[in-house]
């Protein structure tokens, strides 16, 4: 697909912090580019159209578990391409909110799909946007050589300080061997969001790419949504002199990887249409970081207090998400051109613009 062939593109949830990225690489090219997003208080507070959103997107304010909204927007729209990014986030939050979690994002998706069999329409693409959480733990690899699925960490594990499987290493996450295991409730209805389209999609001879995405952080994120994401949490304390807490020994490993990087890999999928019926990708930076490492750097930036490992845990937390890029290397146009050493310094002077702009208003 080229640009002067893109037609319409149906974003759900394309008003948030990918949209809007996604929506600067391709609305202005597409015949179309239409977005419904709920404009939810806790990414939009002030319920209007954000700024970063490309002046060419159409925005519809309609939640996707609105059957009705659906009916409205199939009216006016034929999409040749569905990006799904509406999604509730949040690991932790949704062990405490699963139905919301539930709601937004396996209802949301059976609704999008029952309207569009009401309107008569099957859209030739979809692309989900799913998360590194499908995972949990992922593998890991004995001494021995034998590699195994080790579940997720029990409470007791916790209690104990026991934060590592004994005599064993993490392995990166692939798309292509790594079993789906997910360890949180957000993680499952991810899942879910996969089988289902899958579902659909083989019956109606629509095509699917998966996008399993790593931990995303940048510049357009959501500085008051307090499980929008530990980078952007970590440094507005920092900012303000405050020290940053480290929860286990500090050697939690999470992969993560720049706004610019991943709606590249959103826009180098549309533009190249489906490689197969189903094609599942890991988009990372392929660079695994701790978070004490990333903790430290944050606070270095802004001469703040050292971090401190505090051993505090949270239920279903992941050990190690790390994935291997090599496939998406080889399948996909794209490759990550941020390191994050550079995007967190990017961010760091983004934040501090954005306080700047509140100060003067």
């Amino acid at each position: 697909m080229t640009a002067s062939t893109l037609g319409t593109v149906l974003v759900t949830g394309g008003a948030g912090f990918i949209g809007c990225a996604l929506s600067h690489k391709l609305a202005a090219t597409a015949e179309r580019w239409v977005v419904i997003d709920n404009l939810h208080p806790q990414v939009h507070p002030s319920a209007e159209r954000p700024a970063d959103l490309h002046e060419a997107a159409e925005l519809v304010v309609g939640d996707v578990t609105d059957a009705a909204a659906w009916d409205a927007l199939l009216a006016d729209v034929r999409p040749d391409v569905i990006v799904h990014l509406a999604a509730e986030t949040g690991t932790a939050q949704s062990l405490h909110a699963a139905t919301s979690h539930a709601e937004a994002n396996v209802v949301g998706t059976t609704e999008m799909l029952d309207a569009l069999g009401r309107a008569g329409q099957v859209p030739a693409h979809f692309v989900l946007s799913s998360s590194r959480a499908v995972y949990g733990e992922g593998q890991w690899q004995r001494e021995d050589g034998t590699v195994f699925e080790p579940g997720q960490r029990s409470h007791a594990q916790f209690e104990r300080g026991e934060w590592d499987f004994p005599a064993a290493k993490p392995l990166p996450s692939r798309a292509a061997v790594t079993m789906p295991a997910p360890t949180s409730v957000y993680g499952a209805t991810k899942l879910a969001q996969e089988h289902i389209l899958s579902a659909w999609s083989a019956a109606h001879d629509a095509k699917l790419t998966v996008l399993r995405l790593q931990n995303v952080y940048g510049p357009g994120q959501s500085l008051i949504n307090s499980y929008t994401g530990i980078v952007s949490l970590f440094s507005q304390l920092a900012m303000d002199g405050g020290t940053i807490q480290v929860y286990e020994d500090g050697r939690i490993v999470r992969d993560f990887v720049f706004i610019d990087d991943i709606a590249e890999s959103f826009r180098a999928v549309i533009m190249a249409g489906p490689a197969a019926d189903v094609s599942r990708f890991d988009i990372g930076s392929g660079v695994g970081t701790t978070i004490l490492e990333l903790a430290q750097a944050i606070a270095a930036y802004h001469d703040a207090p050292a971090p401190v490992v505090n051993g505090m845990y949270r239920d279903g937390d992941v050990r190690h998400a790390e994935c291997s890029i090599e496939d998406s290397l080889a399948g996909l146009d794209w490759a990550p051109a941020w390191d994050v050493t550079r995007g967190v310094a990017a961010l760091q002077e983004w934040i501090a613009a954005q306080r700047g702009a509140d100060v003067q208003e």
